[in-house]
């Protein structure tokens, strides 16, 4: 599995960046201004495109993993990678999402913690109705991940400095 950075012709991953954000002139916002990660095993399996918001802030604007690799830690992978490649240079990495079941967890899971809300973000700004896990999206909620903080174990997995690690059996590492 590789990662690498895509600076030409973004629209060729149009398929994977709509399985997040399903209105091309939403991602057409924000995909020339942003730097944009494909993952690929065999071809492109996940994209993820972030845009530096000012003041120590990196956005994930669209994470996606195509439907045959979900479930499989691709996401997370694509997270902590944008996490370690920006973390001398960015605070904060943040994300917006919908207030779906599906999404919010996922996010929580990566270390993210909720901060903030833009109401009925999706109702003013698609020009159709977004549902996702059977909820209709209207709320845009922000949620922060502190990566400046954050160092590699000899796992391999990121940490913040000061966390204590449990192993999966719940002892002290």
């Amino acid at each position: 599995m590789k990662i690498y950075r895509v600076e030409k012709e973004k629209k060729r991953y149009l398929l994977l960046l709509l399985m997040a954000d399903e209105q091309e002139n939403m991602i057409d916002q924000y995909l020339e201004r942003g730097e944009m990660y494909v993952m690929e095993e065999a071809g492109p399996c996940a994209v993820c495109v972030v845009t530096d918001e000012g003041d120590g802030v990196l956005e994930i604007k669209n994470l996606a993993v195509a439907p045959a690799f979900q479930r499989k830690g691709l996401g997370k992978a694509m997270i902590d990678f944008v996490a370690e490649k920006y973390r001398d240079r960015y605070r904060i990495l943040q994300v917006g999402t919908g207030d779906s079941p599906s999404t919010i967890p996922f996010y929580e899971a990566c270390g993210f913690v909720r901060s903030h809300i833009v109401p009925d973000f999706f109702t003013n700004y698609y020009d159709h109705p977004i549902y996702d896990g059977g909820v209709l999206l209207r709320d845009m909620v922000y949620l922060q991940r502190n990566i400046e903080q954050e160092t590699e174990n000899k796992q391999g997995e990121l940490i913040t400095e000061g966390e204590t690690l449990l192993d999966f059996h719940g002892k002290f590492i």
